[in-house]
């Protein structure tokens, strides 16, 4: 795949400046903003769920929990509260799932033998903190994708970041871009750089950090994604991750003021939402259950797969 850019102007990268004040003072408009109720709000929170990366990132993932993310993937939502929304024939199901570099195959296998083309995303170049040789995350990056993975998530090497080698950055990310082939690269994070070295997503954190997507980081970048598309014509995806507990439809809600509807759909907005028992896919199901019955549900009327 081609790179997204033909400027190699790192220049735009080291003056570029983030207004901290204007930026939290945005964040706070988008947080009070009126979120669509009723039927526009579980109209909403059905595109939320379509959004979605299911993930499993944990130490004791095995074969089995892979299969059961994969099965509550491909019906995030009870069939019988689609079929009383008249969505029954939709094809709701999330975004993809997410998973270790050697659980590909395990989920890759579980998707096919439901005949699904639900895609499968690996996390790969030394996640979560990148700091294996190259050539080890490299070669991460080519099995992962040999196996079947649709999608990459890689972690940038944050030392390069923080000491503003822009350059060998860009030469390091090019060389993922690479290793990727066909497969999507979301790249976590320095915005600029990943965008111009061929990136289809950047994300806001590993999910592994003490402080991982916020508002006011979502408004940074969703600003840069829309400056490198004025100025280069590429569209790039986004994607919030890692610790989100703000309300699901506050991050549609940005992503529409922001970029635009024409990015609120899969293929340039994803969601991180860690294991079965994700807080955003729980809620967003909660809130369904409650518009479609006018009651809460008990956690048990909410199966997990």
């Amino acid at each position: 795949m081609p790179l997204h850019c033909c400027v190699s102007d790192l220049e735009w990268v080291s003056k570029s400046r983030v207004n901290t004040q204007a930026v939290l003072k945005r964040a706070q408009q988008i947080q009070s903003f009126r979120l669509p109720k009723k039927q526009w709000q579980a109209a909403w929170l059905l595109r939320a769920v379509t959004c979605i990366d299911l993930t499993t990132l944990s130490g004791d993932d095995t074969p089995s929990n892979v299969q059961r993310l994969c099965l509550k993937a491909l019906q995030p939502i009870r069939s019988d509260l689609l079929q009383d929304m008249d969505m029954h024939h939709a094809g709701i199901t999330t975004a993809a799932v997410c998973v270790y570099p050697s659980r590909v195959s395990d989920a890759v296998k579980t998707l096919k033998a439901a005949n699904s083309s639900l895609p499968v995303a690996s996390v790969a170049t030394g996640f979560p903190a990148g700091q294996t040789p190259l050539q080890t995350r490299l070669e991460e990056v080519r099995l992962a994708v040999a196996d079947g993975a649709a999608e990459i998530d890689i972690v940038i090497n944050r030392t390069l970041a923080l000491t503003g080698q822009w350059q060998a950055l860009y030469e390091e990310l090019v060389q993922f871009r690479t290793a990727c082939g066909n497969a999507h690269m979301k790249s976590i994070l320095a915005s600029l750089v990943s965008m111009m070295a061929g990136s289809d997503f950047i994300k806001t954190s590993t999910g592994k950090e003490a402080v991982n997507a916020t508002i006011p980081v979502a408004v940074v970048m969703s600003r840069a994604i829309r400056d490198y598309y004025i100025r280069t014509g590429y569209k790039i995806g986004f994607k919030p991750a890692g610790g989100i507990r703000t309300e699901s439809l506050v991050w549609l809600v940005l992503v529409k003021e922001e970029l635009g509807s024409e990015w609120l759909s899969p293929e340039l907005f994803r969601i991180g939402a860690s294991s079965l028992l994700s807080k955003p896919l729980l809620c967003m199901c909660l809130q369904i259950y409650h518009h479609v019955t006018g009651q809460y549900a008990a956690f048990h009327e909410l199966p997990l797969a």
